[in-house]
């Protein structure tokens, strides 16, 4: 039996969903960029690596953990294809030259810390550090998923951001993550259930976090903030709380809802799915009672 899921997404056409609500009520985006799970046979013949080990590079079923959004009145927007053919959560040109045949763009970012860890904007390796492909790409493969894929993708987001922006005076982009409980370290961290990502306090009001926090913590689980996940170019990016435009990355430990050996679905998902719908609405509803000056001056 194949390891991939059936996920609504045939192929990359479309290469994302936007997931609207009838009405959108609260001035809320979900978005879901590492959730995408459809391996294209041509990635997976040229990848080393079996799909089950491709796919521990991904944010597995967390689309469906905050699919409720959309019921309580929010988008939802989430990728088709995976992390491990595309990184959405990075620059747009933050390649590694060692990956490619002939000559990279000269504004590609090939430097970085990211870059030097196998973990780019086309990816190297997978999450457990194995390397994906065979042998090197053509550059212009890298071209073709930025230019048709990354792109549109963050231009879509970027909408959705804007539209909630000019509805309700201000907009809080709240990016869906999971992670290895194996990833966590051995400090405080260890023990978290959720780790808060907000730029430490740069991307998002400070009092939004806490409520996020306040209100999880409330439910009995373990939360720290920042780290070991600040936020990656997604909050970076998009987090503008001095224009009223906020954004918090949540980074939930994957041994709470799923087996994550097999990606098989625990009876953990249901309480945390509930538990996040419920935190959600609370926090909402808080959002709704505050004014955009009062939020953006927090």
């Amino acid at each position: 039996m194949s390891p991939l899921p059936a996920d609504g997404c045939e192929t990359f056409d479309p290469p994302f969903l936007v997931d609207e609500p009838a009405e959108h009520v609260f001035p809320f985006v979900f978005n879901a960029p590492h959730s995408g799970a459809h391996y294209p046979p041509a990635f997976l013949a040229a990848s080393r690596l079996d799909a089950l080990t491709l796919r521990r590079s991904e944010d597995a079923h967390v689309d469906r953990l905050f699919a409720s959004v959309v019921g309580l009145g929010a988008p939802l927007m989430r990728a088709c294809f995976p992390r491990a053919y595309l990184d959405l959560n990075r620059e747009p040109y933050e390649l590694d030259p060692r990956m490619f045949t002939g000559r990279l763009p000269s504004y590609a970012n090939t430097r970085s810390m990211r870059v030097a860890g196998g973990l780019g904007t086309v990816p190297r390796i997978v999450a457990d550090g194995q390397e994906i492909y065979r042998e090197r790409l053509p550059v212009e493969e890298a071209v073709t998923r930025i230019e048709t894929l990354y792109k549109p993708y963050h231009r879509t987001l970027r909408g959705l951001i804007q539209r909630t922006a000019r509805t309700f005076g201000k907009a809080i982009l709240i990016d869906c993550h999971s992670m290895p409980s194996s990833s966590l370290g051995r400090d405080e961290s260890a023990q978290a259930d959720f780790v808060l990502g907000d730029r430490f306090g740069t991307s998002c009001s400070p009092g939004l976090t806490e409520s996020v926090e306040d209100r999880l913590r409330a439910l009995g689980y373990r939360v720290v903030r920042n780290k070991p996940y600040a936020g990656g170019f997604i909050t970076e990016h998009y987090g503008e709380p001095g224009l009223g435009r906020h954004a918090l990355q949540i980074e939930i430990n994957r041994a709470l809802y799923m087996n994550e050996q097999s990606l098989a679905l625990t009876a953990g998902f249901a309480p945390l799915s509930r538990h996040l719908s419920q935190v959600i609405a609370e926090v909402a509803a808080e959002t709704i009672d505050t004014s955009p000056l009062r939020i953006a001056a927090e």
